[in-house]
């Protein structure tokens, strides 16, 4: 959907030169006209959001006296029919959540800001606002927004039986219309903590607000939401809860990829550093050692030159294998299957498997899956992290599955396995350099699988549960032209 022709926005912001910013990435959009205002005072702004003299207002977090989110929270009141787009220099979840719990239709980060990210932010937020408008003004039309929302909407009893359902609910859960008609909103819910908490929430005020909960969908995969309850009276006397399920798990998976990217970039800088300070004195020590051997003729003094060759050798090959880790060897893509990737890497295991007796598993699509990959670093990628499942499961009561699903854009390949888990607060750090649970592990093997994958342009996520298992699911951007040419 295009933007509407005429927009008029109002940029909130103490800096005038981040204003000329945003306000020229505005001007580029190409799909409209807009008329771009520019106000420093928060209290003048809050007066024109109250005034509702534009379409559409971009706020900047920082403000001087108050903050982006102090200015949400004082216009909400007011119910502004204008969607509210928070700018801010700190993309973090917390932020993001806070936003959108404040009212905020929308939140970028500064740093990321494009013309095509605020393109896509101005057509959603007025989208979602005119579909706001729309419901209050005409009950009539209530059918055609709930069925084309992109949030799940639905409607239950007092029992939290889900009674109606949209299409966007079906798409969340995998589950049809008819097989969540009649099931409760807790059977959903993987987590109990949230099922005491909904219900201390609905008793004490009968509504829900911007929740952050799971949601477990037909495949068993866990969707990262917000929630919304809100009991409605009718006018026969009867009362039903309205709900509307937020997905923010593509938020989560690209916030926690933006910082994977970071850490291993830090450690990139950082090993290239290290190589540089270092091999300079290790080809001296090297060089001297040399000497000495040539001019030394006392056999005592052997074992110790060989202690120091021996030495240096392992530091020449640890500063490579952090090289390699910072920089994986020239990518050579070219069109290939997935499927053919996952098997040759479970070939390349099948040793491993034998001996601890794993089952694998293997689900995949009736279509060759095609992506841009170079076969022997991604097949190394998915190696070490097969490896890592096989080494966490017992012998003889391993299963490992390997699946690809696939998504409008996107090829999804899942690895999940029935070991020992990581620890919640572990899952963070397993990508990063030198970390491992291994005893005899150097904790570089999935560093370089994070950077192999970042080279395909693929996204890693990881969810784990200890005692039960763990799976990687990797996004691979879909070719749909399989004579496309790298």
């Amino acid at each position: 959907m295009a933007v509407p022709a005429k927009i008029k926005i109002l940029i909130i912001d103490d800096d005038e030169d981040d204003f000329y910013i945003t306000s020229s990435y505005i001007q580029k959009i190409t799909d409209g006209v807009f008329t771009i205002d520019w106000c420093a005072s928060p209290g003048e702004a809050l007066k024109r959001i109250c005034e509702k003299a534009y379409d559409i207002y971009f706020i900047d977090y920082f403000l001087g006296a108050i903050t982006g989110m102090d200015l949400l929270q004082q216009a909400i009141p007011y119910n502004p029919e204008s969607p509210l787009i928070l700018l801010t220099g700190m993309g973090n979840r917390d932020v993001a959540l806070k936003a959108l719990n404040a009212g905020a239709a929308d939140y970028l980060v500064k740093s990321e800001i494009t013309t095509e990210s605020l393109e896509r932010s101005i057509r959603y937020s007025l989208e979602k606002a005119r579909s706001t408008r729309r419901l209050k003004e005409n009950e009539q039309k209530f059918r055609t927004i709930f069925e084309k929302t992109r949030d799940a909407l639905f409607m239950m009893d007092q029992q939290l039986r889900f009674q109606e359902v949209n299409g966007a609910m079906e798409t969340l859960t995998g589950f049809s219309a008819e097989e969540l008609i009649g099931i409760s909103l807790y059977d959903i819910l993987p987590d109990e903590k949230h099922v005491d908490t909904l219900v201390n929430l609905l008793t004490t005020t009968g509504e829900v607000n911007d929740l952050e909960i799971e949601v477990y969908g037909r495949s068993a995969e866990v969707q990262s939401c917000i929630l919304s309850l809100v009991t409605v009276s009718s006018p026969d006397g009867h009362s039903y809860i309205q709900g509307v399920l937020h997905n923010i798990s593509q938020l989560k998976k690209a916030e926690r990829t933006a910082l994977l990217s970071e850490k291993l970039a830090a450690a990139g800088r950082l090993a290239r550093t290290l190589a540089h300070e270092i091999r300079n004195p290790l080809t001296n020590i090297n060089l001297s050692l040399e000497q000495l051997l040539e001019i030394s003729n006392d056999e005592s003094q052997q074992p110790y030159f060989d202690v120091i060759a021996r030495n240096s050798a392992r530091i020449n090959a640890i500063i490579n294998d952090l090289l390699i880790m910072a920089r994986p060897a020239h990518m050579a893509r070219k069109i290939l299957v997935l499927q053919d990737l996952i098997d040759k890497s479970i070939h390349a295991a099948m040793d491993r498997i034998t001996l601890k007796k794993i089952q694998v598993q293997t689900s995949y699509p009736d279509r060759p899956a095609y992506i841009r990959a170079d076969e022997e670093n991604l097949v190394i990628a998915f190696l070490n992290i097969i490896i890592n499942a096989i080494e966490a499961m017992e012998e003889y009561k391993g299963r490992l599955v390997l699946s690809v699903l696939e998504d409008n854009t996107y090829w999804e390949v899942r690895i999940t396995d029935n070991g020992s888990g990581i620890p919640e607060d572990q899952i963070p750090k397993i990508f990063e350099p030198y970390y491992t649970s291994k005893k005899n592990g150097m904790g570089l093997g999935l560093t370089s699988t994070l950077t192999i994958l970042q080279a395909h342009k693929a996204q890693p996520d990881v969810r784990s549960v200890e005692g039960v298992g763990t799976t990687f699911s990797i996004l691979f951007p879909k070719v749909s032209d399989p004579s496309f040419s790298a």
